[in-house]
């Protein structure tokens, strides 16, 4: 899976500047999470239609860029999420981001992104969905 990444100089308007792009060209956001770091507005998503969101991201200069997720299941449990994380921790891979993106039914979705995709991907294979 794709996700997409925008940072920029924090901004009041700044994910319905992002959304309305991509709405204008009828691409769904499937999953979202927006933040502010200090001076700095973070949305990191992903869409249904992934070149075509990145073409009008960059055709509206809206500074984007793209990397590989890495979709996992785990159990919806304290500690779950300190299993999958001390794997990362003890192979000296730098998670770049986590996020959970579903909780149901016992389980939670969780994407993962990181410098080492290959690597990482052989790290979750007993809990890995795509």
């Amino acid at each position: 899976m794709k996700q997409i990444t925008v940072v920029t100089e924090s901004s009041p308007g700044l994910l319905a500047q992002v959304s309305e792009i991509l709405a204008e060209r009828g691409i769904n956001i499937e999953t979202l999470n927006a933040e502010t770091v200090q001076d700095y507005g973070v949305v990191i998503f992903t869409v249904d239609r992934y070149d075509e969101a990145l073409v009008a991201l960059r055709d509206a200069g809206v500074p984007a860029v793209s990397e590989d997720a890495i979709i996992i299941r785990i159990a919806d449990e304290p500690g779950a999420l300190a299993r999958i994380s001390r794997r990362f921790h003890d192979a000296e891979i730098r998670l770049r981001s986590v996020r959970i993106i579903r909780r149901d039914a016992g389980h939670g979705l969780v994407a993962l992104s990181t410098e080492r995709t290959e690597r990482a991907l052989e790290l979750v294979k007993d809990v890995l969905i795509s």
